[in-house]
């Protein structure tokens, strides 16, 4: 019998989700990284390491509720400790990071072994969505599929994709909270703007699928969530059009915000991310700018 692990560090990648109009479905894991360390303690409830803001505990709280009802096995007590470079509340998948991290990072100390897309589904059931519990826990662009009466999490399709397309990921100093983003949705959409929205998720699904990736140029046309959260973000919109003048194929509002995303060959990338910051810089906010490939890997436990 091999011997149980008492502590254990889990890296996860950030990632964006909707990918312009595949909202709460597309996602795709960059190469921008939390770790989450977890080690075994007296008790039967997670502590931080270190004093942890009130989102952060709770995240872990449910995270860790839902692997041992799902694993059904008696809870143990363990502390942790969160690091990394991915910005929280920006769009860029925080959330998953911690959630993922201690997903992981319980079925590594318990033993239990559950898959990826197991990990995914108790994942996709705290979020209320898969896309960036797909992306960040499997890797790779990542087109999720949950049941359409109970919403809970059926599959993932993923593709890997090369390190010579790059993501601008730019973010402004601003903070979006995902529920709060998601109450200025609509209850409902013009029909036409509905099937508008799918003919573009699947031409920019077909254009990552087949690796031709020009053909992403102007692919984004979103109807479902960008016209009622990108003017919430001052030079957000500016900042997709400067980077697309810049020689970005396509752009799109990463998750909720405040993060917005543009596409490019990576030997344009530096222009594109001047640009960007340059349109932050005349609404003025001050933005950081990441030029980052896909992660191909999701979660690792090292």
């Amino acid at each position: 019998m091999s011997t149980l692990l008492s502590t254990v560090t889990v890296r996860v990648p950030g990632s964006t989700s909707n990918c312009g109009a595949g909202f709460d479905t597309l996602g795709l894991a960059l190469q921008i990284y939390n770790q989450v360390t977890l080690t075994r303690v007296d008790g039967d409830a997670p502590r931080p390491v270190t004093a942890a803001d009130g989102r952060a505990q709770a995240m872990v709280e449910t995270s860790a509720a839902a692997f041992f009802a799902a694993a059904r096995i008696r809870p143990f007590g363990f502390s942790y400790q969160i690091t990394g470079d991915v910005p929280p509340a920006r769009g860029l998948g925080s959330s998953v990071t911690v959630i993922g991290g201690v997903l992981g990072g319980l079925n590594a100390l318990s033993g239990v072994s559950l898959s990826g897309h197991q990990l995914v589904a108790i994942a996709t059931a705290i979020e209320g969505h898969p896309d960036n519990a797909a992306a960040g826990i499997l890797g790779g662009f990542c087109v999720a599929r949950c049941d359409a009466t109970t919403g809970a999490y059926v599959d993932t399709v993923r593709v890997e994709l090369p390190e010579e397309l790059a993501f601008v990921a730019t973010s402004p100093d601003v903070e979006m909270l995902t529920k709060e983003s998601r109450g200025v949705l609509p209850a409902t959409l013009p029909y036409f703007d509905a099937v508008k929205s799918i003919n573009s998720t699947a031409y920019l699904v077909a254009a990552m699928v087949s690796g031709e990736y020009e053909r992403l140029r102007h692919s984004v046309t979103d109807y479902m969530h960008e016209p009622y959260r990108l003017p919430r973000i001052p030079g957000g919109r500016s900042a997709i059009t400067a980077g697309v003048a810049a020689g970005a194929y396509t752009g799109w509002l990463s998750g909720s915000g405040s993060t917005v995303l543009c596409v490019a060959p990576k030997s344009v990338a530096g222009e594109v991310a001047r640009a960007m910051q340059a349109a932050f810089t005349e609404a003025g906010l001050t933005s950081t700018a990441r030029v980052l490939s896909a992660d191909n890997t999701g979660l690792t436990v090292e």
